[in-house]
């Protein structure tokens, strides 16, 4: 099972990658895990993604998509994978179907959780008290204004995704502001 989960900041991506991760056996693949992982490695790819975070820059598409090449090709992933996080444009998802293709393996499904966007900011403040009460860190970006610029980067860069995968028929929509089960089950539905 080969994955993409897309839909903006807060809106269950996560939760649901694990719920498959554990029932699939199969990784959750984030870019930021991947990138701070590659840089831990020391490949050589990492060493080049360091040297431009180390400047304080972002990292270019070239790299990220180097190390997703990396990544998906690592034995762990022989079986499958969810990609979260990535593709977040549409020359990534571009370049994303160069990489695949050139290892000869396809999406099974790009599963968009459609929520409602002004909803995910309570959603947001709920899960900072949550992560608070039982002792854990809040992420820095973890707050309302940054919230809601995290929100506009999705849909001017990330929402266009959208409109690409539905072209190529791999497009799944679910409500993600239902229950967590609920998703859970719908995803599940997709899948079969």
């Amino acid at each position: 099972m080969r994955l993409i989960f897309l839909g903006p900041p807060g809106a269950g991506k996560g939760t649901q990658a694990r719920y498959l991760t554990e029932k699939h056996g199969i990784p959750q693949l984030s870019t930021g895990d991947m990138l701070r992982a590659a840089v831990a490695a020391g490949t050589d790819v990492g060493k080049r993604a360091k040297a431009v975070m180390d400047a304080g820059q972002l990292v270019s598409d070239e790299i990220v998509n180097e190390i997703v090449s990396d990544r998906i090709g690592s034995p762990d992933c022989s079986g499958g994978f969810i990609l979260d996080g990535y593709p977040r444009t549409v020359p990534q998802a571009e370049a994303l179907d160069s990489i695949l293709a050139g290892k000869g393996i396809a999406l099974d499904a790009v599963v968009e959780l459609k929520v409602d966007q002004e909803a995910l900011v309570a959603r947001m403040e709920n899960r900072v008290a949550e992560t608070v009460a039982a002792g854990g860190t809040v992420r820095s970006d973890d707050n309302p204004e940054a919230f809601k610029r995290r929100l506009t980067e999705y849909r001017e860069k990330t929402a266009p995704l959208s409109a690409y995968y539905a072209m190529t028929g791999k497009l799944r929509t679910v409500d993600g502001m239902a229950d967590v089960d609920t998703v859970t089950a719908e995803i599940a539905a997709i899948l079969k």
